[in-house]
């Protein structure tokens, strides 16, 4: 059997019809599959390849921490100085009262371990998120994601949960001295690439401080220089008392974490002890890789190069088709009519086309959770302006025929 037949057979399926494209290489803004295509992609794991798949930077990283060792110890108990040192470098580009991390495994655990620590540290019940928010699938952050089509069927969730309209002024009102925390999106990304409206989060902000209520912001997907700043928030002039990271924090390995104050974090130390623990937090070698990734960031001045990179697709892609491109830096939304025009572009995208240009050019790219009628942008942000001119002209020839 091939491998595309034990993938359908034997490995978990998310959807009845995956792509199933089997990828034998990855480098830079490139993928290459088993036929030897090459795809620029746009999607980067879905902004977990901020620097490109396998810098030399993050694989050095890599091999020297394989030297010394691997798993040691539940995280936590032991110092490892890729955890120790990967912490100390985050809260050095970060408001001083977010001085305080806890590794997980995913994003999705980063939001786990926030509800909690909210919930300890205030002692109240509440939790409050928005419609058409993802903050992963695990069940506590399903039970805060804003759909109830992927809520529906794994109901009963947590209790106690609000959901409220993002950049709504008016549903403020509904954050009460009983709210633990509020979660938000920086900037919704399944949502279609959504920003705050001017004002929206200093009012929230705002809000939360009147009432005791911890601010919680997921820049899951768009922290680490996504946006055009090393984090959204900077852009909004607020500071959340927890910040929700993963993705791009592992430099292409499974990362995540939350980041609180010391004051708050410690919460977890006591009644009871071990009041949030994980195996695979902050494995050595994962963070290894993601403060490799992060240097690479910060010393290769990539986020100086996102605006301008931003302006280059938006000057490209122009076509009757589209209805608008939404964007903030190198994270952007393109609308068409349906959801049924965006997937035969996406598809097409992947396929030969004698009527093309050039037939053997393929782009990667996918859609949007809460927006399925938009196609999605977001490569790696060492993506040249060759790579974004090659792919525009790809999904614009591909609209011409269709």
């Amino acid at each position: 059997m091939t491998n595309r037949q034990l993938f359908l057979n034997h490995v978990g399926q998310t959807s009845e019809a995956p792509l199933a494209l089997e990828i034998v290489r990855a480098e830079g803004c490139k993928l290459f599959d088993i036929d030897g295509k090459e795809y620029i992609d746009l999607i980067g794991g879905i902004s977990v390849c901020h620097v490109g798949h396998r810098h030399p930077a993050v694989i050095a990283a890599i091999k020297k921490q394989l030297d010394d060792y691997l798993h040691i110890m539940v995280y936590g108990e032991l110092v490892q100085s890729p955890q120790v040192q990967y912490a100390t470098l985050l809260t050095q580009h970060l408001p001083a009262s977010l001085n305080s991390v806890f590794f997980t495994a995913s994003g999705s655990e980063a939001t786990e371990g926030a509800m909690k620590l909210a919930k300890r540290s205030q002692n109240r019940t509440q939790i409050i998120s928005f419609k058409n928010s993802y903050h992963g699938s695990t069940q506590g952050a399903l039970s805060v994601m804003g759909s109830e089509y992927w809520q529906q069927a794994f109901r009963p969730l947590l209790p106690d949960i609000l959901q409220m309209n993002y950049n709504s002024f008016e549903d403020l009102d509904n954050i009460t001295e009983r709210t633990a925390c509020v979660i938000a999106e920086t900037i919704q990304a399944e949502a279609g690439v959504l920003v705050p409206q001017k004002g929206w989060l200093k009012a929230l902000r705002k809000k939360c401080d009147e009432t005791g209520t911890l601010l919680v912001l997921d820049e899951i997907q768009c922290g680490f220089g996504r946006n055009g700043t090393l984090w959204a928030f900077e852009q909004f002039e607020v500071v959340p008392d927890i910040l929700l990271l993963g993705k791009a924090l592992g430099g292409g390995m499974p990362l995540g974490a939350f980041v609180a104050d010391k004051k708050i974090m410690d919460s977890f130390t006591h009644d009871p002890v071990l009041g949030h623990i994980n195996t695979f937090g902050g494995h050595p070698v994962c963070c290894a890789a993601g403060m490799a990734a992060c240097k690479v960031l910060l010393d290769e001045k990539l986020i100086e190069t996102v605006k301008e990179k931003e302006e280059l697709f938006i000057s490209l892609l122009h076509h009757s088709k589209i209805k608008a491109v939404r964007s903030r830096g190198l994270m952007m939304a393109v609308e068409f009519e349906d959801f049924e025009m965006n997937k035969k572009v996406i598809d097409a995208l992947l396929q030969d086309s004698g009527r093309l240009e050039r037939p053997d050019s393929y782009v990667f790219t996918d859609w949007f959770l809460f927006a399925a009628n938009c196609l999605r942008i977001v490569p790696p942000l060492t993506i040249s302006e060759e790579e974004i001119t090659e792919a525009c002209n790809k999904i614009i020839e591909v609209m011409d025929t269709l």
